[in-house]
């Protein structure tokens, strides 16, 4: 005889993700609103055309903001937390350069014949660059947020969010322009 289901499939499902939410630990990350900030934003990016360096620069800062945040919740220690956190970076920008295809030449003529490492011609990933810039400004922007903070004397509500998102839109906006023509 068969037994009826008390839920359907998709019941049981969001069931069992409310619960796993419902019982899980608050995370102490590193910046979660910073890593679904830099995330949406560089899916927006995409589809409005902006250019492939400025969005690498939101998919790097995605990377390690994430990497970060991971790390902190795992409460690694520092050359743990490097680790986990490059590794992040490697796994999310570098398959993505396979998609993301713009190139730039840059020719080098320092001496011998052409060919030779002194003088050829090598091809930039656009993306690569934007993506470690971005993850570059995610690094520091604690930094420049505490400075600030330090400066006026007193921190505004979410002033680290509102310093590494403006930042990395600054950034990706003169990117942009500078690369429009590449």
């Amino acid at each position: 005889m068969k037994r009826k289901a008390i839920l359907s499939g998709t019941a049981r499902t969001n069931l069992l993700f409310f619960l796993f939410f419902a019982f899980a630990e608050r995370a102490k990350a590193h910046c979660p609103l910073c890593t679904i900030g830099a995330g949406v934003i560089s899916g927006i990016a995409l589809m409005f055309g902006v250019s492939e360096m400025s969005i690498g620069v939101f998919i790097g800062a995605f990377a390690l903001a994430t990497g970060l945040w991971v790390s902190n919740m795992l409460r690694l220690e520092s050359w743990r937390k490097g680790l986990l956190t490059a590794i992040s970076f490697v796994l999310t920008v570098l398959p993505l350069t396979a998609i993301m295809s713009g190139f730039y030449p840059i020719y080098i003529h320092l001496a011998g014949d052409y060919g030779s490492p002194l003088n050829r011609t090598y091809l930039i990933n656009l993306f690569l660059v934007g993506g470690i810039i971005g993850a570059v400004i995610t690094y520091i922007s604690p930094e420049i947020s505490w400075r600030i903070a330090v400066r006026r004397g007193r921190v505004i509500r979410h002033q680290g969010v509102i310093v590494t998102i403006a930042l990395l839109i600054l950034i990706s906006v003169l990117l942009h322009f500078l690369t429009i023509n590449l």
